[in-house]
């Protein structure tokens, strides 16, 4: 990947592609360029494509950078290239043509033309939105909480899906909150959904003062939000590796039980692309037994 300069043409997996905008400043806060992101994600494909593979992706596109206009679009980004796989995908408004990020060449595609938070639903397109093959549990912070509290609340959902026979793993946002996924043997998204409300509502029932299932705002205040309704077929979640379009280029990071655990300090599961870089330089995918077989397990 360049280094820099405005445009470059590249080969990757076969694929021509030519680069634009390289030195544009996406994060303004830390410095950011394209090019940078770019490189990041062509280092991290490896890792981070067995997450996303399969699974029709939406985008939170902003061309020019965390600070310009962005929105969320689920059509492939214009100007995509004819070899980069698309599903149909049937929504409330019809059906959609969406894109599977499959390859680091398509990856970085997407990447380029401003498509740099990439989100992805909890099954594949090849099964269908009827056999979800995991569970989402997502922990947003309310006022006058963080990501501290959220590592809390983290460690017993953990216990109570351990219980159930479900294996939690942990994923920083790369905002404010922590994702919690389980494998699963595929089952309906209404089953899923189902279960995941059952527990965050068990949660609740144990501690009221410090969790809340409801999106309302005037009941989030000191509360984590247990947000299970990203089990619907039609809601996504932050893919595992992407960058989040924030003041600061957070990326949605797995992170080991012992780290989640030890956390004190919001700062201290907070990474920047160079940090999760280094991360699985030193770990591997801390997140792989999510794309394996070995640990799914049928949804109580």
């Amino acid at each position: 990947m360049p280094a820099s300069s405005e445009r470059q043409a590249v080969r990757i997996e076969g694929h021509r592609l030519s680069l634009s905008h390289l030195d544009r400043v996406l994060f303004p806060a830390t410095g950011h360029t394209k090019a940078q992101v770019l490189r990041y994600y062509a280092q991290i494909a490896a890792v981070m494509v067995p997450h996303t593979a399969g699974r029709p992706a939406s985008f939170v596109r902003a061309p020019e950078g965390a600070e310009g206009q962005s929105w969320i679009a689920k059509n492939p980004p214009g100007g995509a290239p004819g070899w980069v796989t698309v599903v149909p995908v049937e929504h409330r408004e019809g059906v959609t043509e969406q894109v599977v990020v499959d390859s680091a060449a398509a990856l970085i595609a997407m990447a380029n033309l401003g498509a740099y938070e990439i989100h992805v639903p909890q099954w594949k397109a090849a099964a269908g939105p009827g056999a979800h093959d995991r569970l989402v549990l997502d922990l947003d912070p309310g006022p006058g909480t963080d990501l501290v509290v959220c590592c809390r609340v983290a460690q017993r959902l953990r216990q109570l899906l351990d219980a159930d026979g479900l294996t939690a793993h942990a994923v920083v946002s790369g905002a404010k909150g922590l994702h919690l996924y389980a494998p699963l043997r595929p089952a309906p998204g209404r089953a899923v959904s189902a279960y995941a409300r059952e527990l965050a509502e068990r949660m609740m029932g144990e501690h009221p003062g410090l969790v809340v299932v409801s999106m309302a705002r005037i009941e989030r205040r000191g509360k984590v939000l247990i947000d299970w309704s990203q089990n619907a077929s039609a809601k996504t979640t932050a893919a595992p590796y992407t960058v989040r379009l924030r003041e600061r280029p957070g990326v949605a990071a797995p992170v080991a039980w012992d780290e989640v655990a030890a956390c004190r300090e919001p700062g201290e599961l907070s990474f920047g692309p160079e940090q999760v870089l280094e991360r699985v330089a030193g770990y591997g995918d801390l997140l792989a037994p999510l794309t394996g077989d070995a640990t799914r397990a049928t949804l109580p």
